[in-house]
């Protein structure tokens, strides 16, 4: 997790985010005409939250039912021993609500700032490796085995993709969220009568959000649409993450994560070398669903006020922003100094003797046998090859005869005519597969 993350949503960031709510309430009142202009100046002064016990605040909240109901009545009395007068205009036709979520959405912005920079540089170190190996081969897998192959570039591109809308997404997302919540107890403003209007107007332009067509007391979705887009970003990185664990398994060997001192080691195991920014990553996938479900689970919000859905909001929102804060960091470093193992990949798709490249075998012969006949005789010589550790190549004409005595590990294709027909019994298609001991040939006609 970025420092800024952490610091948004520490005690001390909570509730001094709701004083500053309060100030600028007292701010907008005053311009409206409501309380007068030297009430704000003591406001001011006491809304420091390092003049509160937050243990104590937190004690109280437990009995009050919020964390605000408490301060309120302690920010009035700092006010009190500053202007008493001025104290009677502490969180003047405000309820709790509209100050504890207008808090939340600015440490939402706070910290949204650095979750989508942390997106934004794994996107870049994505296209970084994409670019790198466009035209590095790695075998495409699929079920966890190898299918076709494909390029280290293209899977990087994937991941490119895939980051790159779950930025946009959230972005958008945390944009949506940026609105004010004031409408007193039950989202009529009748404290402030035909002032209402003028005041969150005045309260939102301070706190740079915008107003909302109505209070959001309730009708929870702009907060929903954050964690569900936090939670794609969560399941993205996971993907990332889910094939970098795999690329980096000892028989496999691909790629690695850069190695440093102090990481990635064992408390037992001397040679170890742990992906544990992956495996962050892979976690926070793991963690983020349930959180998200708790946000939708608590949307059903009942009349014009909650009792239960938005306080399990509390502590499940901040919970998903910094878990996908820590997820998005952590590969952002993994993936800029991403070791990667192009001979290996390369070794690798060659283990099984030219068979990954099958599709690209009936693709060749289906023109001559028609594409059922073409898959079945390649399906059957695939499975005979595997079996016998053999290696796989395919021919016609002429380099049915050459391809014998030179041939190799891999795939030979051809549509030259035989040059020796008398060592051919054919003119269609063959499939030859291969070892040092003994060569067997399929005729496809």
């Amino acid at each position: 997790m970025t420092p800024s993350v952490h610091a948004a949503f520490t005690p001390v960031r909570r509730v001094q985010a709701m004083l500053e709510v309060e100030v600028a309430l007292a701010e907008a009142l005053a311009e409206a005409g409501v309380i007068p202009a030297s009430s704000v100046a003591p406001i001011r002064t006491a809304a420091r939250a390092e003049r509160y016990d937050l243990i104590a605040l937190a004690t109280e909240a437990d009995d009050a039912g919020n964390l605000l109901i408490p301060l309120v009545r302690h920010l009035t009395g700092e006010v009190a021993a500053l202007d008493p007068t001025a104290a009677g205009h502490v969180h003047w036709g405000a309820t709790s609500q509209d100050v504890i979520d207008t808090a939340l959405v600015l440490q939402l912005r706070e910290a949204g700032v650095d979750v989508l920079a942390a997106l934004e540089a794994a996107a870049d170190a994505a296209a970084t490796l994409a670019e790198r190996h466009v035209a590095t081969p790695i075998a495409g897998r699929t079920w966890l085995q190898q299918a076709t192959p494909t390029t280290f570039g293209a899977k990087a591109a994937t991941w490119l993709d895939g980051l790159a809308r779950a930025h946009q997404r959230l972005e958008l997302a945390l944009d949506d969220a940026l609105t004010v919540q004031f409408g007193g107890a039950t989202g009529t403003l009748s404290t402030l009568g035909s002032s209402g209007p003028a005041v969150a107007d005045a309260l939102a332009r301070r706190l740079d959000l915008r107003v909302p067509d109505l209070p959001w007391h309730t009708e929870r979705s702009r907060l929903v649409d954050v964690a569900c887009a936090l939670g794609v970003a969560c399941g993205t990185l996971g993907k990332v993450a889910g094939d970098m664990i795999l690329l980096a398994q000892t028989e496999v060997g691909e790629a690695r994560e850069a190695p440093a001192p102090g990481r990635g080691g064992s408390s037992a195991m001397p040679h170890k070398q742990n992906p544990v920014a992956s495996v962050v990553a892979a976690a926070a996938a793991v963690q983020a669903p349930g959180l998200v479900a708790t946000m939708l689970a608590a949307m059903p919000q009942a009349h014009e006020r909650a009792a239960g859905g938005w306080q399990a909001e509390w502590d499940t929102l901040p919970a998903l922003v910094t878990l996908t804060a820590r997820s998005a960091r952590a590969m952002a470093g993994a993936l800029a100094t991403l070791e990667v193992d192009a001979v290996r990949m390369r070794a690798n798709l060659d283990l099984a003797g030219g068979v990954a490249r099958a599709e690209g075998l009936v693709a060749a012969l289906a023109p001559a046998i028609g594409r059922p006949q073409a898959l079945t005789v390649v399906e059957a010589v695939c499975r005979q090859a595997l079996a016998g550790g053999q290696a796989l190549a395919v021919w016609n004409g002429a380099r049915c005869c050459s391809a014998r005595s030179r041939m190799a590990p891999g795939i030979r294709t051809s549509t030259e005519r035989c040059a020796k027909p008398s060592r051919c019994t054919s003119d269609s298609p063959h499939i030859s597969i291969s070892s040092p001991t003994r060569e067997s040939a399929v005729s496809c006609s």
